[in-house]
């Protein structure tokens, strides 16, 4: 099973980084998903919801923006093959 790139967590909240590499013009090109979820204990099991209670919003706030640093910053490291690929996309929005 894969495994995220990167995870952050705050309390219950949780943000976690995925990578999809793929071939674009013949370069590897990696793209990058998130997923926010809240972890909540059933019994004696652990499951995960993507449901929150306003309490949990600035969670989600503070999750979701250094899940967005780390993107960012790992994107915009000089001389990496990610920094090309990132003004290209940033050109064409």
């Amino acid at each position: 099973m894969n495994k995220p790139k990167k995870d952050f967590r705050c309390g219950a909240v949780s943000a976690s980084v995925w990578t999809n590499d793929r071939d674009v013009e013949g370069q590897t090109v990696s793209f990058y998903s998130v997923r926010i979820e809240k972890a909540f204990k059933d019994g004696d099991d652990w499951k995960h919801t993507s449901t929150f209670s306003p309490e949990d919003l600035p969670k989600i706030a503070l999750v979701a923006n250094e899940a967005y640093r780390f993107i960012t910053l790992k994107e915009r490291v000089p001389g990496s093959s990610q920094e090309s690929t990132t003004r290209n996309q940033e050109n064409n929005q």
